[in-house]
């Protein structure tokens, strides 16, 4: 085919008026815009031509970099804006060893360029192409026309190949599924039990996305935010004990929006880390900047346990760890760990105890609505499902006219001293009688303390202000009638979940009855 048969490109005009751009396409790999190089005056049509130049002319290989520090598109735009702002030599970044444009003031917008606009997550997207390859294409400048028909050949080759390997996969999917329904069957929970997965910490991070993911959906933390049992706790128990924070190194686990650490920084703290995993650290950065507090707190995407701090020892550890059963979601493991390892000798811990307490509710209104509504559903017997209702934990609210007992602690947690093991323990109670009714279910609620100058505790039980975390309901599939002054008897088992370790597996034992309940 000669030149005169190769189809010309039409010119299509662009869309300028397009209401759903917005303003931030990413660099595409035939734009017009010259790009200059990063080191010299050197310009090219492509980004990806403008790397290949870095690399070869000065020795500065962006995958090498990515790879080194593993870097993000974040890290990407810093790293852009303190090029252009210092101006170092190539070898002043390659031969580092850490990374020098860290701080967030390389986050703050500056003169766009294309530079801005290259869709860094895409770098070394395709292994079999060059480095600097778009979207898995060599950049059109590099190669022939006789290229791209051997490529074409390759490809053509390779394509069938793989459609060979898929083919085979796939009936190895299929062998691999039944095998694996064999081994679940047999014995899962044996296989469970010798897995070396016990604490958080061992989840592999790729496993563990749909939990983080979870803490990046604003409405949650607009409930956490607006319990102002919860926030305005944590708050005076830091500004009203500020003296213990003056000059002090404070470390936030599981920072969410930045409030306690913006409350650490308001009572005097001389820096701030906060970590998150979840990408709603993001916008806390945002906040600490808007709030101008950007000089104190510094604010880390990662997972703690994964994570390198700036400063290997803090002073004080500060975190909103707690869950429903105050233990689910096992966040309390993260707090260990850093207790453990960046915490310096006779370092503070807030909170500093919890425990977790239990009391008989009872509510026949809403036991019939829950559990003896399956009797009669629109005339037809559903009472095969109570099952699996009655072992499904509930978060809800007990109103205080339903309280039927006493309260008692099941189990008192130092968190100065307590292990991952912690979320595993029995306890045996007793519940005092408050009055005549028929008990429905257990109520587990837990206790916060700040031991500290100036004491701050809150509760989340039944008898007083509402908190988001609620009580953790536990209904009984036998009800049981009691008088005014009976001593209810029994003992309840918590431990984590085999194939959850953020998850709870909780028993109650009655007299002869033994009734067992999840939190997943």
């Amino acid at each position: 085919m000669g030149d005169s048969d190769v189809p010309k490109l039409a010119d299509f005009p662009s869309n300028q008026n397009d209401e759903d751009s917005d303003g931030w396409d990413e660099m595409e790999a035939t734009g017009g815009e010259q790009t200059t190089c990063l080191f010299c005056s050197s310009q090219f049509h492509t980004i990806a031509v403008a790397l290949d130049h870095c690399r070869t002319e000065h020795n500065f290989d962006l995958l090498d970099l990515k790879t080194k520090y593993n870097m993000d598109c974040y890290s990407f735009i810093k790293m852009i804006n303190y090029i252009r702002k210092h101006k170092p030599e190539p070898k002043t970044i390659t031969e580092s060893c850490s990374v020098l444009w860290e701080d967030d003031e390389y986050l703050k917008p500056g003169e766009m360029e294309s530079w801005l606009m290259y869709d860094f997550d895409d770098l070394g997207s395709a292994p079999s192409t060059p480095h600097y390859a778009i979207d898995g294409k060599t950049p059109i400048s590099n190669i022939t026309y006789a290229d791209l028909q051997r490529q074409i050949q390759d490809l053509t080759v390779q394509l069938k190949h793989k459609d060979s390997l898929l083919h085979t996969a796939m009936e190895d999917i299929s062998k691999m599924r039944q095998i694996t329904r064999t081994i679940i069957e047999a014995g899962d929970e044996k296989l469970a039990n010798s897995s070396k997965i016990n604490c958080v910490g061992s989840i592999p991070v790729g496993y563990d996305s749909e939990y983080f993911n979870s803490y990046a959906h604003f409405g949650i933390h607009h409930d956490m935010l607006n319990d102002k049992v919860r926030t305005e706790s944590y708050r005076d128990a830091i500004l009203k004990n500020s003296a213990l924070f003056s000059g002090k190194t404070v470390l936030d686990v599981g920072c969410g929006t930045g409030i306690l650490s913006m409350f650490a920084a308001k009572a005097g703290a001389n820096k701030v880390y906060g970590i998150d995993q979840s990408d709603v650290v993001y916008k806390a950065m945002e906040i600490v900047r808007e709030n101008n507090l950007h000089e104190i707190i510094h604010l880390i995407h990662g997972r703690l346990e994964d994570t390198q701090l700036p400063e290997e020892k803090v002073d004080i550890i500060v975190s909103e760890w707690m869950g429903y059963f105050l233990l689910f979601e096992g966040m309390l493991d993260s707090f260990i760990h850093a207790r453990d390892t960046h915490l310096k000798p006779n370092g503070l811990v807030l909170p500093s105890k919890c425990t977790i307490n239990l009391i008989g509710g009872s509510d026949l209104e809403r036991y019939k609505k829950y559990i003896d509504f399956w009797d009669d559903v629109y005339g037809f017997n559903m009472k095969c499902m109570k099952s699996e209702v009655l072992g499904e934990a509930n978060i809800e609210t007990l109103s205080n006219e339903h309280v039927l007992t006493e309260s008692c602690v099941l189990k008192e947690i130092n968190l100065r001293d307590c292990t991952t093991s912690t979320p595993n323990f029995s306890a045996n109670f007793e519940l005092k009688c408050l009055k005549k009714g028929v008990l429905t279910c257990f109520v587990g609620y837990f206790d916060t303390f700040f031991e500290l100058e100036n004491l701050v505790a809150f509760s989340t039980g039944p008898e007083v202000e509402r908190t988001h975390w609620q009580q953790t309901i536990f209904y009984l599939k036998n009800v049981i009638n009691v008088e005014e002054g009976d001593v209810i008897r029994g003992t309840l088992n918590c431990s984590r979940m085999l194939k959850n370790v953020r998850g709870l597996k909780v028993s109650i034992v009655i007299g002869d009855d033994k009734y067992e309940y999840r939190l997943d």
